[in-house]
């Protein structure tokens, strides 16, 4: 634009200052100038075309091991630990229980089963004890409380363990405490009742998610086998367990507290008590009862 203004204003000045000769002289300086000029604004406008026509710059991506995500591997499946041997009864005794399990299938699994449970016992420590240190199932009660005269409420007629919920008979003795208003608090102590273990053993079976309306007879129970006289105990009705199935036990120890579990058992009609039994386990697999009335009559009982 600069360029353009010149050119239009000199010719009209400098004939007056130069001459002719200096009119000449400038406006051949003005000429060359302008195409130079006009050459180097056409250069740029050119570049900046160019400039613009270029496509946008594109990082090249790096090589960058720490950019590439890492795939994750499948989540671990936990392989579930293997059951031991009373563990595995206790899923035995509760298909028997429910009667889900054929007579000769739950025979035979027993059979094999509780030499396993021996064996795993005597693993873990356990300690057999004679009849003379078997001591009575109830902490602060005697052979006083046993129900019946002379041991008769033991009633083996009609009676099969394979038989489950649905047994007849009664090859137990039930024995019962202080608890008028029936809260499974003594009325003496004011405190829960223990339930002892008679003999020692190992716990191999166990129900404590019994619930009020359920069927089930024995409400909280516990099975005991004693590898010493190769027996199974089964205490019943409890109000709280504190031992599972592995678990080792000896004579004295407490084991649950009494209660009022059970279909029958917790029924207003029904005393607070403890119903315990004694099965002989023999070499078919069969568990016939066995009356305990003699050894509750001579244990020792624990204040």
């Amino acid at each position: 634009m600069q360029s353009v203004k010149i050119k239009k204003i000199i010719p009209q000045i400098f004939p007056y200052i130069m001459g002719n000769w200096g009119m000449v002289i400038i406006i051949s300086v003005c000429i060359i100038g302008g195409c130079t000029s006009d050459s180097s604004e056409s250069k740029t406008s050119s570049s900046v075309q160019q400039a613009n026509t270029l496509p946008p710059k594109t990082k090249t991506p790096k090589n960058d091991s720490a950019s590439i995500k890492k795939v994750s591997s499948p989540p671990k499946v936990k392989t579930p630990k293997p059951l031991n041997p009373c563990e595995r009864f206790d899923r035995l005794n509760t298909l028997v229980r429910d009667g889900k399990i054929k007579r000769a299938a739950a025979k035979d699994s027993i059979r094999k089963l509780l030499p396993l449970v021996k064996q795993y016992f005597l693993a873990k420590g356990g300690k057999s004890y004679p009849r003379s240190q078997w001591v009575f199932p109830i902490q602060g009660y005697s052979k006083h409380f046993i129900g019946g005269k002379n041991g008769e409420g033991y009633v083996p007629q009609g009676y099969n363990y394979f038989d489950g919920n649905e047994h007849g008979g009664h090859p137990s003795h039930d024995i019962f405490v202080y608890d008028r208003n029936q809260d499974s608090i003594d009325d003496n102590t004011g405190k829960p009742i223990n339930t002892l273990s008679m003999a020692s053993g190992i716990v191999i079976a166990y129900d404590p998610d019994w619930k009020p309306g359920s069927e089930l007879e024995g409400g909280h129970y516990l099975w005991v086998y004693d590898p010493g006289t190769n027996g199974i105990f089964y205490y019943a009705h409890n109000s709280k367990l504190f031992v599972k199935p592995g678990d080792i036990v000896k004579p004295g120890q407490r084991i649950a507290w009494i209660g009022r579990t059970g279909k029958s058992a917790s029924e207003k009609r029904s005393p607070t008590h403890l119903h315990i039994t004694y099965l002989k386990v023999k070499p078919d697999g069969s568990l016939p009862p066995e009356d305990l009335y003699p050894d509750l009559l001579k244990v020792k009982a624990l204040k």
